[in-house]
């Protein structure tokens, strides 16, 4: 496994952990090319990140040279309870906006939700991605979650997404009879740095087997993550520790 882990005794001290680096890949970032490019994943671990970003780092850096996108969405209108999108403003956005001052703003482009018609928002806001990136085909930092079943984003198992070299693609997910949005792994592979955010004893199973296999990615989609030439992150909680791997 050619990777960065970082071990954590709760929740809230993986997202400490991970906002911290977070701040600190976002600078690098900046300082090298004047801007971070910036997928957010949904899920209650990186909620406690944004939270702590707004609670206590909206001066770490200039947050102006900051651009989100979101690494997947639901196919919800963004006033939802179940919208990504929701949940980041606010934990984040909201917090940050009302602080009035520009230089703790990030730039945000939400997914341009049509639940009638999916195929329409993946293909808009594939548009938006590669505005966004420009010349430069890769993100900086992506953030993500790991699903009980070993999804990633809204990579579920066995669905058309997963063979999909477009960036952003409307997948249906058969269990839920339901469309999302969502980011490839072609694209995010092609990030500086992608981080799991992972927590909680009910994934230790996932990550056993996206860890050590076997290695069935249509079954276990998050085993599709392997950045080409990035860096790959593992900030985990002891309980979401594969036991195989807390006795090493």
């Amino acid at each position: 496994m050619n990777s960065n882990v970082v071990v954590k005794p709760s929740a809230e001290e993986v997202a400490s952990a991970a906002c911290f680096w977070l701040i600190d890949s976002i600078a690098q970032s900046i300082q090298q090319t004047g801007r971070c490019v910036l997928a957010l994943s949904g899920g209650s671990t990186p909620k406690r990140l944004y939270e702590r970003i707004a609670r206590e780092h909206l001066e770490a850096l200039d947050w102006s040279k900051v651009h989100l996108l979101w690494g997947d969405e639901r196919n919800v209108p963004h006033e939802h309870a179940e919208s990504n999108f929701l949940m980041v403003k606010k934990a984040w956005l909201d917090p940050a906006m009302a602080a009035s001052d520009s230089k703790k703003i990030p730039n945000f482009y939400a997914v341009p939700i049509d639940p009638l018609d999916p195929e329409k928002t993946a293909y808009d806001y594939g548009q938006t991605i590669r505005s966004v990136l420009g010349s430069t085909p890769c993100l900086d930092v992506v953030l993500l979650g790991l699903g009980d079943d070993a999804h990633t984003a809204s990579l579920f198992p066995e669905t058309q997404a997963l063979e999909s070299l477009d960036g952003f693609v409307a997948n249906y997910v058969p269990k839920f009879e339901c469309f999302r949005l969502t980011m490839t792994a072609s694209l995010i592979n092609r990030s500086k740095r992608v981080a799991f955010l992972v927590c909680g004893e009910s994934k230790a199973p996932a990550l056993d087997v996206v860890w050590h296999g076997p290695r069935e990615p249509s079954l276990y989609p998050a085993q599709l993550i392997n950045p080409t030439e990035g860096e790959l992150w593992w900030f985990l909680d002891t309980k979401a520790l594969p036991a195989c791997d807390r006795a090493s």
